[in-house]
């Protein structure tokens, strides 16, 4: 491994709120969890990128509390090991606070590193540049600077804010002239052609003391609260972590900084946005499709076709994105995906469980997914993990029915316990406490049927 590298930790950002990419991606399932197209999810993507150029021990994530044991399945699953190494918030306050709580994670165990902030949820085509570029942040992040990598823009996007240049200072970087809002599009075609105009693609590269000095300079309070919630040495709290101010690291520090630098970057980059932006960086079949899962297409051209569970069959279909899920289908023209966001707080505002969670939900035990619901009875499939165990909830008013359709369970009540194979079942009412429990090497498949008195 490079020397250059020796002292570098990089920290993922796994935070967002699942709604561009709806459905596939929601609240409890959020982009950087979904392997969209291929076997890797966008964060285990994200960490194979940086191997081996950074050293996996060092990484850490930035999560929510609510996707931790996802976010260590995924890390395990790819040979990281995840202790110590997830940093979760309970509650999101936007990228300065969770800057600021990595940078303090990781000074506690080391003097004075250098940072290197990624979104878990970007992806990067070409590596090798990135790799080139990772190590021209790192030596200027040596020297003082925060680096922010800019991407070189190949068409003028309107969605993305932007960062100029001016100036060449080192390595490549120039000196930051100012942040900007997402532009129009004329206003963004003449960002385009004016050269020195960059995306900001939220990636940062910079010695932890220098972060920590300009969070002194720029963000007392936010640097104060967030001591003084660390510092009792316990759990945070949604409620004490809702002190801190809703921030980002631009508006927080990088637009106040005068150690700011843009490293021009173009290595394939983009923040898969939406459903737009994804087929863009896709490859295309012949039709200039991109077609997944079960899908007949006859006559189609540019489109983006997704099925994850039932058969999709389209005809004469020109520049649409049809996605499918066991629960939810959406429907769009291909330059008006990003509207799905709207759609979302729409299902939000009323009450529907589509926005926040799929049919299969992800436990620290193994995965319930609703088969069947109406209104007196509800039918599932719970999957136990080996040496895992959960507890029912139990309701007087309520009769359960269980059947084991894989491996052997063990049946722990108040009053005994009982073990359950392939074929067996048993039915379990009142209100005495029950545990389901695996004891075996190999996952537990049962469904449970409620039913209302």
């Amino acid at each position: 491994m490079p020397d250059l590298m020796a002292n570098v930790y990089a920290v993922l950002l796994a935070g967002g709120a699942g709604t561009r990419l709806w459905p596939v991606s929601r609240k409890l399932y959020p982009k950087q969890l979904v392997k969209f197209i291929g076997k890797d999810s966008l964060v285990q993507s994200t960490i194979k990128r940086l191997s081996p150029v950074l050293d996996t021990e060092r990484i850490r994530i930035v999560c929510g509390k609510e996707h931790f044991h996802e976010t260590a399945m995924h890390m395990a699953e790819i040979g990281v090991r995840p202790e110590e190494k997830i940093i979760c918030e309970p509650c999101g306050r936007n990228t300065a606070p969770a800057i600021l709580l990595a940078v303090f994670n990781i000074l506690k165990s080391k003097q004075d590193p250098v940072l290197c902030v990624f979104p878990a949820d970007h992806v990067i085509r070409n590596v090798e540049s990135f790799h080139n570029k990772l190590n021209s942040a790192v030596r200027l992040a040596e020297k003082g600077y925060i680096v922010t990598f800019g991407i070189k823009p190949n068409y003028p996007e309107t969605g993305y804010g932007y960062v100029e240049g001016v100036g060449e200072i080192f390595d490549g970087a120039l000196a930051i002239k100012r942040f900007v809002e997402k532009p129009d599009a004329e206003t963004a075609k003449k960002y385009v052609k004016a050269g020195n105009f960059f995306w900001n693609s939220g990636m940062f590269a910079f010695m932890g003391s220098v972060m920590m000095e300009e969070f002194r300079k720029y963000q007392p309070e936010l640097l104060k609260i967030m001591k003084d919630i660390i510092s009792k040495d316990k759990p945070i709290t949604v409620d004490e972590y809702k002190r801190l101010p809703d921030i980002s690291i631009d508006y927080a520090i990088m637009e106040k900084t005068d150690k700011g630098v843009v490293l021009p970057s173009d290595f394939g980059w983009s923040d898969i946005g939406s459903w737009k932006s994804l087929y863009d960086f896709l490859p295309k079949d012949k039709d200039n499709n991109i077609i997944d899962g079960d899908v007949i297409a006859k006559d189609t051209k540019n489109c983006f076709i997704m099925s994850r569970d039932r058969l999709i069959a389209a005809n004469h279909l020109n520049k649409i994105v049809v996605v499918e899920t066991p629960d939810a289908v959406f429907v769009s023209d291909i330059d008006n995906s990003r509207d799905v966001k709207s759609i979302v707080n729409q299902l939000k505002g009323k009450g529907r469980k589509e926005y926040k969670n799929h049919n299969t939900v992800r436990h620290p035990w193994g995965s319930s997914t609703v088969l069947e619901h109406e209104d007196d009875v509800k039918v599932e499939r719970l999957v136990i993990y080996p040496d895992s165990n959960l507890q029912l909830k139990v309701d007087g008013s309520v009769l359960q029915h269980l059947i084991v359709i894989k491996g052997r369970a063990e049946i722990i009540s108040d009053r005994q316990t009982e073990f359950l194979s392939k074929g067996d079942s048993k039915i379990i009412s009142g209100n005495e406490s029950v545990k389901i429990y695996n004891p075996g090497k190999q996952p537990v498949c049962i469904i449970k049927v409620n039913i209302s008195n």
